[in-house]
């Protein structure tokens, strides 16, 4: 008999973290969360999306053996932004079979729909930072610590409950070239003679956290009109940045400012996502070690987070950023890049890594449905 429990709690869940570890045991492709991290986000006591965000955690249980999970968000902010009545599912992880995923999306649904939410969409997290979506192509490539992975069964099963699309993000492999370097250096030079622009390279992670909030606020900005985003206020800065700003190294940290103004930043780090696989959910005692190793000994960069003012969308600002960056990487004797998710519709962006020799590897969705 299938029994479906509510996480409540803290036993309850880390019930609900660990098991895509079960899930995705000996699976290549998955880059497990750290668990500490995990158990914050989802805590009202510690979390600061919950301030104006509702969410619930269940379970799914079979002859006392977890077999699903699913959550369940409403971003009242996201809602007042779009003036719809949105609920979304996160997290959502099953073995292959029916029951269990149709068990775990009506629980989510039913108390969404109790909430007065009229839509359900998803997967979605309590803000664009988190992962999104889910992979419905791709699932032969390592996912970078900013993507998601799923089991191919996932999609099959979200249709069949009556999902439908509502948006994609395609992600690319990039491999930088000697043609790629001049033609990014002739153009960075000419943006910058003809907007002034001046590039930031931070020295050191003490001098690259006075601009971590000016960049927050940039991306505020920039992302104000995209899908599921809601600004991120101080103390959701302050937790992000504890996370990850104090381990990135400035080297791939590129700001464009334009007189005292900052108009654009690019953040890379080299891949963490074997790291991630050998930490398997815990930085201590061994997990920290991995993840120093390959913060000092890069094979390939993640492109993390990139975001222009809108007031210099068609100025060509990121033309620098990518000169920019990209020089750094040969520098350090690498030669490829892995881009996070991008709208298949943001066609600006998509046409310059098409300038690159390039494969779009990597597919996920978005998916919505009308709760009855």
């Amino acid at each position: 008999m299938l029994v479906i429990q509510e996480a409540k709690t803290t036993k309850q869940k880390k019930q609900f973290i660990k098991l895509p570890f079960s899930i995705y045991k000996d699976n290549p492709m998955w880059v497990p969360p750290i668990m500490k991290d995990e158990l914050k986000q989802i805590s009202p006591e510690t979390s600061p999306f919950f301030e104006y965000c509702d969410a619930k955690f269940w379970t799914a249980w079979e002859n006392n053996k977890c077999v699903g999970r699913v959550g369940a968000i409403i971003n009242h902010e996201y809602n007042k932004k779009t003036g719809k009545k949105l609920g979304r599912f996160t997290r959502i992880e099953f073995i292959d079979d029916r029951n269990v995923s149709k068990k775990l999306i009506e629980t989510a649904e039913g108390w969404l729909g109790e909430q007065g939410m009229e839509i359900i969409h998803g997967p979605l997290g309590f803000s664009n930072l988190e992962g999104q979506g889910l992979l419905i192509e791709g699932f032969d490539y390592l996912p970078s610590i900013a993507s998601v992975y799923h089991k191919p069964y996932y999609k099959e099963h979200i249709e069949a409950l009556g999902f439908e699309k509502e948006n994609d993000w395609v992600e690319f492999r990039l491999t930088i070239g000697e043609d790629v370097i001049k033609k990014g250096v002739r153009g960075a030079a000419i943006v910058k003679r003809r907007y002034g622009f001046e590039v930031i390279k931070p020295e050191s992670t003490k001098e690259l956290q006075q601009y971590v909030k000016p960049l927050f606020r940039l991306l505020n900005d920039a992302f104000k009109e995209l899908p599921y985003t809601t600004p991120f206020n101080d103390k959701m800065i302050d937790a992000i940045a504890g996370k990850y700003f104090k381990i990135l190294n400035p080297k791939f940290v590129r700001i464009v400012k334009k007189d005292d103004e900052l108009a654009a930043f690019v953040v890379g780090m080299p891949s963490l996502s074997r790291a991630m696989q050998k930490a398997n959910g815990r930085l201590f005692p061994f997990g920290i070690y991995h993840i120093m190793k390959a913060l000092k000994k890069p094979k390939t960069i993640d492109l993390l987070l990139t975001g222009v003012a809108p007031k210099y969308h068609t100025s060509g600002a990121a033309v620098i950023l990518f000169a920019e960056l990209q020089q750094e990487v040969l520098n350090m004797g690498l030669n490829q890049m892995e881009t996070t998710g991008i709208f298949e519709t943001n066609h600006n962006v998509i046409s310059n890594w098409k300038n690159y020799e390039h494969i779009q590897h990597k597919r996920r969705r978005c998916f919505m449905k009308e709760i009855k």
